[in-house]
């Protein structure tokens, strides 16, 4: 496919009803990276209903004290599920390795966010995620032709500050779109 110099990195990918992967149905996954060699985001909307942040470090051998915030684990995506990414504000930068997205956004994968996190010296705000979504050179962009997908901006009240089972319905409502007028059907004019 020809490089259309398109950069979702920041941005929601928000699943049309038509979504073809049940894995990603009604998902919206916020994108960290996006290059002409791919790109990786975490879906922010599917909860891990199975896990709480307090038993994953209780897994991983590290001790939560009383500051230790109780922070959402969800499935992040399909990609490597036993990797953890914490998603969160842009203001933490006590971890080298973390990825500045912009000004209001960053991902960490490192052990010691979570450290942090169990000691309450971490970001502010912050979502769990274990598994990435990740799509090679030029799947997203088909994927998107196909109409699979819808974009919009991200906000920290979409990510962090609703509840998983409102955030497709609000990032749709974002874009002008009341949900219940979609059609898992698509074509072409």
């Amino acid at each position: 496919m020809e490089s259309t110099n398109l950069n979702l990195a920041g941005k929601l990918l928000v699943a049309m009803p038509g979504m073809g992967d049940p894995r990603f149905s009604h998902s919206v996954v916020y994108i960290s990276t996006h290059s002409e060699d791919g790109a990786m985001g975490l879906i922010v909307n599917k909860p891990n209903l199975k896990l709480n942040s307090k038993s994953l470090l209780g897994y991983l051998n590290i001790p939560t004290g009383p500051s230790m915030p109780d922070i959402p684990v969800h499935f992040g995506g399909p990609v490597e599920q036993a990797r953890g990414f914490l998603l969160h504000s842009a203001e933490y930068t006590g971890d080298p390795d973390t990825l500045r997205i912009n000004t209001d956004f960053a991902l960490t994968a490192t052990v010691d966010i979570l450290k942090k996190l169990s000691e309450g010296d971490g970001p502010k705000i912050s979502l769990l995620a274990l598994g990435y979504s990740g799509w090679a050179a030029g799947q997203l962009e088909a994927e998107l032709l196909a109409n699979g997908w819808l974009i919009c901006d991200a906000s920290f009240e979409i990510v962090f500050g609703l509840a998983d089972v409102d955030k497709w319905a609000m990032a749709l409502n974002s874009l002008g779109i009341d949900p219940l007028m979609l059609s898992a059907q698509s074509g072409r004019a």
